[in-house]
């Protein structure tokens, strides 16, 4: 025998196919491998072969180098996983050599054994396979052959963490492998539960407010006290003028906030109501809920606008007491020099849009040229004193630095009225659907304490996704987005209203204006057409999910497919997003800009404000590179000193980049169809 295996810590034996396979172990380290078989003589049980293992070949030794071995080892193990009938033999045999005080019988991990390495588990270190129980490793490795052989591919990155830390948390690979196969396990499936909070706050009374009697009596028609968000506002000046900036979670009332004061401004003679949101469809809605709540007090108008859409002014009554706008809509005005009169309220509703990239440089511009434009008026005009603001938004990770740049009073309320369960599992995409079919049955099936049903927001990123998934849930389901028209949009509202619908399917995009009273929110998908949801959109929307004086709780199921991307220009996969999205911080509120965004904006201003262009820059949140912007203008050929050439006007009336414009400037010296310049725009905006 080697002079390396003199001594030796641990013999371990393990039965394979009638015989043993041996370990020698020294240090915690292996030695070698061997093949062990017994012989039955009239002494018992005695070794017949003994082969030392080397990959695929096998050495034969003699066999009483096995017992001189286990006469020199510390520790002779049985492996558990063999057969009692190979126990007794073994144990027989080392008794018939005075070694039967250093056996001992235990558990192993079976993949290692059959590997040839010693692995002595217990059922707290271990994870449970079938009947039998492996060491995390091994586990580990198994979990990924399973999905993979199950169809569900290679699962790596945060998916596969995750998966890996619940299976070591639980300790069953089959719970694991069959929540990827639909299984909804809640002690797997929930990550964590945002408690519910609460806030004191001294309610206002709605019979002590003092506002014109129209709306003052509507109010107190309505309720007794205001909500804490609102009575919050009023003691911080609301009613006296005070610009705000209201953050509170959805369903919290702070709409009412800005609706209160511009009523009351307008009944009072001070000035038309601008009530600005970022998309169409919220602006029609918001119409239409101001028809229905106050047109028996003020007259409603609409002011929507789009770049390249022509601007027909249909339905907009610029004289009207409430105008109901996108953001665009009444920047597309500003441009066009109509004339808006007297504003005496400016509400920007989800004024976190300033943060967006596409997006926020146009708010911030439009705040900045409608500022700007009051201002103006109020220098003509002795009588009119200027409009107030209001800007509201549920998330914001930089509430006390934007209040200062917009020069408001911070209102903020974070109590949340019920608390809500996060949940996240995995599926692809024919899976999602069964998936969400499930919980869209269990939650519609069970009712709150106040009696009410449970029903479902599914959020997914297409309009033909919200038809294919409500096609597919076998209980009363409809798709609702921008796409369709006002009737179909108000019977959906009304039957989820009136609990006939168990679920509705939206947009992502359209998330900021659903308002149904739904208990459970389902993530489709974490992204926005080819965008990852931020972690400002994700949390406005699940915060949609429970509403006090409907339910007891509300639940928000993420579902995962790993390793996907929507669009290739995606950085992260939806895996990666989905825990970078539950664990993350909210982001700053701020603008920032870019050469396009800098150009589009100075232009805009160099428009509606002449020579004033550079302080409607300054006054600006984000930081506009001025000199340069204006020299790339002169460069254009887009401004005349300080006044817009004829293609500026039609570039800045349009909302289009320099790019885009010089892609349609090429065209129409090419003589190119209508059609071709549109595609060439959108294949030119894809490939940014």
């Amino acid at each position: 025998m080697s002079k390396q295996v003199q001594q030796v810590d641990t013999i371990f034996c393990h039965e394979t196919g009638g015989d043993y396979l041996v370990v020698i172990e020294r240090g915690g380290k292996r030695l070698f491998r061997a093949k062990l078989e017994l012989s039955e003589t009239s002494a018992g049980p005695r070794p017949a072969k003994f082969r030392l293992k080397d990959g695929s070949s096998e050495e034969p030794r003699q066999p009483d180098e096995f017992v001189e071995l286990a006469r020199r080892s510390k520790r002779i193990r049985i492996s558990e996983q063999t057969s009692s009938a190979g126990r007794r033999d073994l144990q027989e045999m080392l008794a018939g050599y005075q070694l039967e005080d250093k056996v001992k019988t235990v558990r192993t991990c079976r993949y290692c054994a059959g590997a040839g390495r010693y692995s002595p588990i217990t059922t707290e270190t271990a994870v449970k396979d079938d009947n039998d129980w492996i060491c995390t490793d091994c586990a580990k490795r198994e979990l990924e052959r399973q999905l993979s052989f199950s169809g569900g591919g290679a699962v790596s990155g945060a998916a596969k963490e995750r998966l890996e830390e619940l299976m070591l948390e639980v300790q069953d690979l089959e719970r694991i492998v069959n929540l990827l196969k639909g299984q909804l396990d809640p002690d797997l499936t929930k990550f964590d539960t945002i408690s519910a909070t609460t806030e004191e706050v001294d309610p206002v009374r709605t019979d002590s407010l003092n506002l014109h009697p129209g709306i003052q009596d509507l109010l107190e028609d309505r309720f007794d006290t205001l909500l804490p968000v609102q009575s919050l506002a009023v003691e911080n000046g609301l009613l006296d003028g005070e610009d705000q900036l209201v953050v509170s979670a959805t369903a919290t009332g702070k709409t009412l906030v800005g609706e209160m004061t511009g009523i009351d401004r307008v009944l009072n003679g001070k000035g038309t109501m601008l009530f600005l949101v970022p998309l169409v469809a919220l602006a029609n809605q918001k119409y239409e809920d101001f028809q229905d709540e106050y047109g028996h007090l003020v007259d409603v108008s609409i002011r929507v606008g789009a770049s390249r859409i022509a601007d027909n002014g249909n339905q907009f009554d610029p004289n009207a007491d409430i105008i109901v706008g996108t953001y665009e809509g009444i920047d597309h005005a500003l441009r066009t020099g109509k004339e808006m009169g007297d504003i005496g309220t400016v509400v920007i509703d989800e004024v976190h849009t300033l943060k967006e990239e596409d997006r926020g440089h146009r708010l911030d511009g439009l705040i900045s040229r409608l500022k700007y434009t009051c201002e103006q008026r109020a220098a003509r005009r002795e009588e009119y004193d200027g409009a107030q603001w209001v800007y509201l938004s549920a998330t914001v990770g930089n509430p006390e630095q934007l209040t200062n740049a917009l020069e408001a009073t911070l209102i903020e309320f974070e109590e949340r009225p019920i608390p809500i369960e996060r949940h996240v599992t995995f599926a692809d995409g024919q899976e999602k659907v069964r998936v969400e079919n499930k919980l869209v049955k269990r939650e519609f099936d069970t009712e709150s304490s106040k009696g009410y049903r449970g029903q479902t927001i599914i959020f997914t990123n297409s309009r033909r996704r919200c038809h294919e998934i409500s096609r597919k849930l076998d209980y009363s389901a409809a798709p609702y987005h921008a796409g369709l028209d006002y009737k179909r949009r108000k019977t959906v509202e009304r039957k989820f209203g009136e609990q006939e619908l168990s679920a509705v399917v939206t947009t992502a995009a359209l998330a900021a204006g659903v308002d149904f009273p739904a208990s459970q929110v389902i993530f489709d998908s974490l992204a926005m057409g080819i965008e990852w949801l931020s972690v400002q959109e994700f949390h406005q929307m699940l915060g949609r999910a429970g509403r006090p004086d409907y339910h007891d709780t509300g639940t928000v199921y993420v579902l995962v497919e790993p390793d996907t991307v929507y669009h290739n220009s995606m950085e992260m996969s939806e895996d990666e997003v989905a825990f970078k999205l539950l664990k993350g911080e909210m982001e700053s509120v701020m603008t920032h800009y870019d050469e396009a965004a800098a150009v589009e904006e100075t232009l805009a201003n160099v428009t509606v404000g002449g020579k004033a262009a550079k302080a409607l820059n300054d006054r600006m949140l984000g930081d506009v590179p001025t000199k340069h912007a204006v020299g790339k203008l002169l460069q254009y050929d887009f401004i005349d000193g300080f006044e817009p050439t004829p293609l500026g006007r039609v570039v800045t009336e349009h909302f289009l980049e320099p790019g885009q414009a010089f892609t349609l400037l090429d065209g129409i010296r090419k003589d190119a169809h209508p059609y071709e310049l549109v595609a060439d725009i959108e294949l030119r905006d894809a490939d940014l």
